[in-house]
């Protein structure tokens, strides 16, 4: 599988829970870091979930 590199690009401190929760179940805690996950369908479904806080980097 491919991977793919995220890339957190806005706070969540004004978020719901659960979007809270699903960027640190992707590893994402503080601005501008950057993670590397395969392409999964689980993991793209997290990513769509929380697509304004985050940006793909290629």
């Amino acid at each position: 599988m491919a991977t793919i590199k995220i890339q957190q690009v806005k706070s969540i401190i004004k978020c719901p829970v659960d979007q809270k929760r699903t960027m640190a179940a992707l590893g994402l805690k503080k601005m501008n870091a950057v993670v590397e996950h395969e392409a999964t369908p689980q993991i793209m479904g997290m990513v769509k979930k929380v697509h304004h806080l985050v940006k793909i980097v290629d």
